[in-house]
């Protein structure tokens, strides 16, 4: 007997698991489970099963309890036949079950797209009526970029999957921080039915689209397109964000108008320059001295007579000489400073009068001279700080005694840039004359014919040359100013230099 011992070890070393198996329990009470390549599949039992199993084949099928709820989770791996037994806590076989594996058409695409999305939170994946579906609640909006990524190979698979509840809320939370950073205080954003609710007032139409345009920018892209997609997307029943701002439109204040200071500056020059030479003889015999007498007689003969002594005084014996130049230099400078509102048109002028009279003894009579600066400027502001002006000016300045007047005026439109100046036109005038041989270069003659001083013979050269020059131009300067003070301070401290 004691040489038995070793040869009955080895026999039951010998023997199948499953007949030893077998032994616990009659096979005519065991469960026959149907099992598709890449589809779980959850059984229930009435009694709280032992953490450790027994599975004939390992290869083929896992096995994972879940003792708290009395759940077995059967997840094949491949195709064949196996058996497995459930034990109580005590150690005794309670369950058999004959599994039965067959390898389906999509159970590839399961078993892939398990290893590239098993581990993502609240994703299922599976086959239902011979389709393979990804759905759940996803925890993390950021995965579904991960499963989109997956399943662009894999056209046919339904895509059924939505954000959890709890990431629906973190979502319409961070979409209402964002639209309240913008200025929109008064609108709350939550969830209805998967659906995310803006809520509110606003004081204009403009906020309201802004308002739905940074909570579309918080919805996940691929969620938000569920709706646009046909073959492998869950089409929603409604948007994904509805809108129910109300606009409480208030009415704002008009602007103010821009302010342009306008300074108007003319310039004129005047220039003359006369120079004259001459030379001038014209002898004169004047006096009572002797005379010489030549007649007929009456016999018809020629006598002379003579009575004195032929005496007489020559006047302007020598020669006289004229040379003189004469220049004359003038420049007058005429500025003007008006403020205006945009559009409007600013009227500036400036007016001096000067007496003179004209005549001499009673037939003398009294007339002014005007003279000054008259500009109406209508400016309107364009971008870039860009100023179109309309401009008309006209300006008259007194040159001479008796006072001579000189009008100038311009009217023309331009665009100037604020703090610009621009030449807006002027006018040259070049005048010169040369004179020679014109009598007389002294001034009137000397000599009167009543009086029968003429003289011996008259002898004049002289050449006289003169040159005007006349130029006038208009410099306008806009600039933009936020009020009608800007500016005040530098005209004060110039009018104290110049009272001073």
């Amino acid at each position: 007997m004691v040489r038995a011992w070793p040869f009955l070890f080895l026999l039951l070393a010998w023997i199948p698991g499953n007949l030893l198996l077998a032994q616990d329990i009659d096979p005519a009470d065991a469960k026959t489970v149907e099992l598709i390549l890449g589809q779980d599949h959850v059984e229930y039992v009435d009694f709280a099963p032992h953490t450790k199993i027994q599975i004939a084949r390992p290869e083929i099928l896992d096995v994972i309890m879940v003792p708290a709820k009395r759940e077995i989770l059967f997840r094949p791996k491949g195709a064949g036949d196996t058996t497995v037994f459930i034990r109580n806590t005590v150690g005794d076989i309670r369950a058999r079950y004959n599994v039965k594996i067959s390898a389906h058409n999509k159970s590839k695409i399961v078993k892939d797209l398990r290893e590239f999305l098993g581990d993502i939170e609240g994703l299922e994946i599976g086959i239902k009526g011979d389709e393979v579906f990804v759905g759940g609640k996803i925890v993390v909006p950021t995965d579904i970029g991960r499963v989109f990524t997956i399943l662009e190979k894999y056209k046919d698979v339904i895509f059924l999957v939505e954000l959890s509840p709890q990431t629906q809320q973190i979502i319409a939370k961070r979409m209402q921080d964002e639209i309240q950073k913008n200025g929109m205080k008064n609108v709350t954003v939550r969830v209805v039915n998967g659906v995310y609710w803006l809520e509110g007032i606003v004081d204009s139409r403009a906020k309201r689209e802004r308002a739905e345009m940074l909570a579309v920018a918080y919805m996940p892209a691929q969620i938000k397109s569920l709706g646009e997609r046909t073959d492998s997307v869950m089409k929603l029943k409604q948007d994904p964000i509805q809108n129910f701002i109300n606009v409480n439109e208030e009415s704002k204040p008009q602007p103010l108008p821009k302010l342009i200071k306008i300074m108007v500056q003319f310039v004129e020059l005047t220039k003359d320059y006369n120079r004259v030479f001459g030379f001038k003889w014209v002898p004169l015999m004047a006096g009572d001295g002797g005379n010489i007498n030549i007649g007929k007689t009456a016999s018809g003969g020629v006598s002379t007579s003579s009575s004195g002594t032929l005496a007489a005084t020559i006047s302007n014996l020598f020669p006289r000489l004229a040379s003189a130049k004469g220049a004359g230099f003038a420049r007058v400078i005429q500025s003007g400073v008006v403020i205006t509102k945009d559009g409007v048109q600013a009227a500036i002028n400036k007016t001096s009068k000067k007496a003179f009279a004209i005549g001499t003894g009673e037939f003398t009579k009294t007339a002014e001279a005007v003279a000054g600066l008259a500009a109406q400027i209508t400016p309107k502001v364009l971008q870039e700080e860009k100023i179109d002006l309309k401009l008309v000016i006209k300006v008259s300045s007194n040159v001479g005694d008796p006072p001579e007047t000189l009008d100038n005026s311009i009217d023309t439109s331009l665009v100037v840039k604020s703090k610009d100046t621009a030449v807006v036109g002027g006018v040259v005038i070049n005048k010169s004359s040369n004179a020679f041989d014109r009598d007389p270069p002294f001034g009137s003659p000397n000599f009167n014919e009543q009086e029968q001083n003429v003289p011996l013979f008259s002898f004049l050269r002289s050449k006289s040359y003169v040159s005007n020059r006349s130029q006038f131009v208009f410099f306008v300067t806009p600039e933009l100013i936020e009020s009608a003070s800007e500016g005040s301070e530098e005209i004060k401290r110039k009018f104290r230099q110049r009272t001073n």
